[in-house]
């Protein structure tokens, strides 16, 4: 485990590999996490929506955290997801992710039970309270039907260890609330809208483009930081059409997955009951994978493979 002080940068949202016949890819999770590290980001995030959480059984779930902290070795933090609707379910992945080597944890909100606000410190009271690991809250309702405002993020971040936020919401301006209501003390790291959140004082990007483009991800938020703005742009520029994709489509898990099928990197079907991308929009992600390509980018991505 690494020193859990502070959380920076680009954290991939990862995928989770299938084989052809739908179990656990192991070994192409090894590859994978040893990719995604070599070409700079920042952290790994194993076991989240995009990693088809939901989708997975119980064994399978562990198994994925465990193999991407065992290959990851203590060279960037991971910081598994352990979302639940249950709250003794959620104490139960903070536990097993706190056992195996975790850095971190990554929690959203019950997404089904829809909680008041009081059940929601409530929870993550419990749920933070059952590991010493730093907590990120995180918010999303588009999938969990509940909004954190940053009044709410206040008084979670009155719980010692809840001292990130994951905001997904389009409304970047939060930043800089969550910050000052916070003083300080919740991290943001942004969901939706990387180089405006960065430009407005967010420390990092949960990224799921950053499967597909892991280089181009970590140096957007680089040059962000740095305040090199005409090179972040250009960054978020090549990573536009990509994004827009996923956000026309809410397709978020087949999007990546057909792109890495498409450049020779397959990582199996999305489970059901997620569809394949029609005809339309693998068209449209063909030319979106063509602005990703610098001859830099280019050159490393067919090396690294």
């Amino acid at each position: 485990m690494i020193s859990t002080g502070q959380f920076r940068g680009t954290f991939v949202a990862l995928l989770t590999p299938f084989t052809a016949d739908e179990e656990l890819d192991e070994a192409r999770l090894r590859r994978h996490v040893d990719w995604l590290i070599a070409e700079g980001v920042h952290g790994l995030i194993p076991s989240g929506s995009a990693g088809e959480f939901l989708q997975l059984t119980d064994e399978e779930r562990e198994r994925l955290i465990e193999v991407t902290i065992e290959q990851t070795a203590g060279r960037v933090p991971v910081v598994p997801g352990c979302t639940a609707d249950g709250t003794a379910e959620a104490q139960r992945w903070v536990r097993h992710s706190e056992r195996v080597g975790a850095d971190g944890v990554m929690v959203a909100p019950p997404f089904y039970s829809l909680p008041t606000e009081n059940e929601i410190i409530h929870h993550y009271n419990l749920v933070a309270g059952a590991t010493a690991l730093p907590v990120m809250a995180y918010n999303n309702p588009a999938t969990t039907g509940i909004d954190m405002r940053p009044p709410l993020l206040q008084r979670l971040a009155e719980i010692p260890n809840v001292r990130y936020v994951k905001e997904s919401t389009n409304d970047v301006r939060r930043v800089e609330d969550i910050h000052l209501r916070t003083e300080g003390r919740m991290t943001v790291f942004a969901g939706i809208h990387a180089l405006e959140s960065f430009l407005v004082g967010a420390h990092g990007w949960v990224s799921v483009p950053a499967n597909v483009a892991p280089k181009l991800s970590a140096r957007l938020y680089e040059s962000s930081v740095a305040g090199d703005l005409g090179a972040a742009r250009s960054f978020s520029d090549r990573l536009w059409d990509l994004m827009e994709l996923e956000a026309d489509t809410g397709k978020y898990v087949q999007v990546y997955k057909e792109a890495l099928a498409l450049v020779g990197y397959p990582v199996g079907q999305a489970r059901a009951p997620r569809l394949p991308l029609t005809d339309a929009e693998r068209k449209r992600l063909r030319v979106a994978l063509v602005a990703l390509q610098a001859p830099t980018d280019s050159a490393a991505t067919k090396s690294a493979r």
